[in-house]
């Protein structure tokens, strides 16, 4: 569902730049591979579209390619601060461009890494160089040398003769810097440089302890009869996970990042169910695993830096540079949704709660009350009878390779007229990833798409996409990026089965991809997913509506064994099975997003103390009248990496919201247009997809399509049905 952006240096500055590469490089397949220098990030990778050289790539070169990498970029910026000539703006704004392209190179690989392959050698290095990291970004941004030219540079914008994207360009410097802490007397530029490193060394620290926790809490079953509903592919991936760990003749159920496990939604045992599911909401809370205190430092950090910086709260810091602009935009949206949300859940409650007495008593058994552990089991079969179909009919439809090349790529080459071939000659960092070559109708070239689709137990938890190189015209360099998932891996020979959450799963990450592969920004800072987190999410939710279009998903759907096209009954199924079940994930999402909004928008002195964490959370969730037994928060506050493992989605995890908003506005336009065509595409493309942050999201919107509607939203998810 998510994106996870890995960037330690502020996005919109462009502060640590991608590599320059020749055009011959990124547009000539067999481009040779040079030997690894001594730093395998000093030089441009001649890899083509200089993918990062993974087969010489090890984890003692990140802590000396970091450090070289801030040394030059501080030169960089030491001369362009210093410089004696007037600030120009290509002395000043397009060298600050240039700036850091080694640290560029080194940060984009060293973060995917801790997220998608991290070990002790990795931790230990991310442990030492967040502080540095953070230092190295303040030095620049609180540079009053510096800033000084951007400023004079920003003042008389008006005579510059700008060109429209350089002029969009300076002004996100400008207000990058503001934002940042440049104008800040000398005194509060020290303390917020503090403020910085200790909160970069904290979040630090909240992703390794959930990883490790995630980890240890995974529940290991003796009896393989415990398993019993779950299919043949999810058991054999529970033998292959404690194989792995060295549990052979054991089963274990790896957590998820979500508080509501996937297998929930089989697994007949309910006893086993509650032990999952305590398992999961028990992570970070307590013991050698214990994210509570550091939630409380993290919170208490962020208040006080907004307070330093002239905000009320954190939320109301953060929110300035979003597009929803302030706390109070965020929470109306939230609370205009939220009745119908909880109506819907408590409506599918009672249904489910039918089911279970109905049961009990055909069993001449005791009835029990609705817990969240039950709900995916018996929502399951209120469903199965509803349309007559359950997830194990479904999933021989959806084998993963047919989905990604007869679904995903196939509904791009629809609209986009792109074409995707698999590279088999170019290196990888695990061999379960795959690399595509990405290219244009007119096949010339456009990126490097890479797909990291199975769960590590060394993987963070959760669906992303990132970049490994982003596109610039400046540097004559096209995307290379990655989609990550966390599918259970079958055991050898077995198929890869997946169930249509996982499907549309796929179809939301390469909807982000797209996003940065269509880019044709002048300038990286601007490229692609380069924007705020409430727009960025917008392409990838729309993105995800091709799943379940029929004339894509009839191309797709057929079953693994026999190539049989999933039957038109089961496929209108299917359809009308969507809106089923949005009561409880509208619901549980926005519990998770009040409680984001509840953490950032309080002051300092109202950041709870490490033992009184999960009270504060319990408070906020009754306060915002959200709170539900039945349906848990997406996110308890220990596990939700978005928000403390990070700043990107701190108080930003309202966006997935705002940007569905804006995406089923798209779908009703794409409909109303004719859908899945060519045409609709490339107007799609050439006024969304391609332009980044050349402009302001709401700008690009309102051209597009005019003023958000929440009403395709409401329909969309079921939840204006009485």
């Amino acid at each position: 569902m998510s994106t996870f952006r890995n960037s330690v240096l502020i996005s919109a500055l462009g502060l640590a730049m991608v590599a320059a590469a020749s055009s011959q490089a990124a547009s000539n397949p067999a481009t040779a591979v040079t030997p690894a220098a001594a730093n395998p990030f000093a030089a441009p990778s001649t890899l083509p579209y200089q993918l990062p050289d993974f087969a010489h790539i090890k984890d003692a070169d990140f802590a000396p390619a970091l450090e070289q990498g801030m040394a030059i970029q501080r030169r960089e910026v030491k001369a362009i601060a210093q410089n004696k000539e007037p600030p120009t703006f290509e002395n000043t704004i397009v060298a600050l461009e240039r700036s850091g392209r080694q640290l560029d190179r080194t940060t984009k690989v060293f973060f995917n890494f801790t997220s998608m392959r991290s070990d002790p050698v990795l931790d230990k290095v991310q442990e030492d160089m967040a502080p540095k990291l953070s230092a190295h970004q303040d030095a620049i941004v609180l540079d009053p040398q510096l800033f000084a030219r951007i400023d004079t540079l920003y003042q008389h914008r008006a005579s510059l003769k700008l060109d429209a994207e350089s002029q969009q360009l300076l002004e996100r410097d400008y207000k990058s810097f503001v934002h940042g802490g440049a104008r800040l007397a000398a005194a509060d530029r020290a303390k917020l440089k503090e403020y910085n490193a200790q909160s970069a060394t904290l979040t630090t620290k909240f992703q390794q302890t959930l990883l490790k926790g995630a980890k240890d809490g995974a529940v290991i079953v003796d009896n393989v009869a415990e398993l019993d509903g779950l299919s043949p592919e999810q058991i054999g991936a529970a033998a292959a996970t404690a194989k792995s760990r060295g549990l052979t003749g054991k089963w274990v159920i790896a957590l998820k990042n979500t508080t509501i496990q996937p297998v929930l939604a089989n697994l007949k045992n309910r006893a086993l169910r509650e032990r999952i599911f305590r398992a999961s909401v028990a992570r970070g809370i307590g013991g050698t695993d214990d994210n509570t205190a550091t939630i409380a430092q993290i919170v208490s950090l962020r208040a006080k830096r907004a307070q330093l910086l002239g905000f009320a709260s954190h939320a109301a810091y953060a929110l300035e540079e979003e597009g929803a602009g302030t706390p109070e935009a965020v929470n109306k949206i939230l609370s205009q949704i939220a009745p119908p949300a909880l109506t819907a859940a408590k409506r599918e409650a009672a249904e489910i709660q039918q089911v279970i007495n109905a049961q009990a008593e055909a069993n001449h058994t005791k009835a029990f009350d609705l817990q969240p552990w039950d709900w995916a089991f018996y929502a399951e079969q209120v469903r199965k009878a509803r349309f007559d179909f359950d997830e194990a009919q479904v999933k021989p439809y959806f084998e993963l390779d047919r989905v990604l090349k007869d679904g995903v790529f196939y509904a791009a080459h629809e609209l986009y007229g792109v074409t995707f071939s698999e590279r088999k000659d170019l290196p990888v960092y695990d061999p379960a990833v795959r690399v595509f070559e990405v290219k244009d109708a007119d096949g010339s070239p456009l990126a490097l798409f890479l797909t990291d689709y199975f769960a590590r137990d060394n993987k963070q938890g959760g669906a992303w996409e990132n970049p490994y190189v982003t596109e610039s015209k400046l540097f004559a360099v096209h995307a290379v990026v990655a989609n990550q998932l966390n599918i259970p891996k079958p055991e050898a020979g077995q198929p890869v089965l997946l169930t249509f959450d996982e499907v549309t799963t796929m179809f939301h990450e390469f909807g982000h991809a797209l996003h940065d592969i269509f880019s044709t920004a002048q300038y990286s800072t601007l490229s692609g997913t380069s924007v705020p987190a409430d727009f960025g999410e917008y392409p990838s939710q729309f993105n995800e509506m091709w799943a379940r279009e029929p004339a894509v998903l009839a191309h797709f759907a057929h079953h693994y064994q026999t190539d049989e096209a999933m039957p038109k009954a089961l496929f209108d199924k299917v359809i009308a099975a969507q809106k089923y079940g949005e009561g409880f994930a509208t619901t549980e999402y926005l519990a998770a997003a009040m409680l984001d909004q509840s953490w950032h928008q309080i002051s300092a002195a109202q950041a709870p103390a490490a033992d009184q964490v999960m009270v504060f959370e319990a408070h906020a969730l009754v306060k915002d009248g959200i709170d539900y037994a039945p349906v848990p928060p997406r996110y308890h506050s220990a596990y939700f990496s978005h928000i403390f493992a990070g700043d990107d989605y701190a108080a930003g995890y309202y966006a997935y919201l705002w940007s569905e908003i804006l995406a089923r506005d798209t779908g009703q336009w794409f409909h109303s247009h004719g859908g899945l065509t060519r045409a609709n595409g490339d107007v799609f493309r050439s006024k969304i997809l391609s332009r980044g942050r050349t402009r302001e999201p709401d700008v690009l919107f309102n051209e597009f399509y005019g003023k958000p509607d929440v009403g395709p939203l409401l329909e969309y998810r079921g939840l204006t049905q009485p």
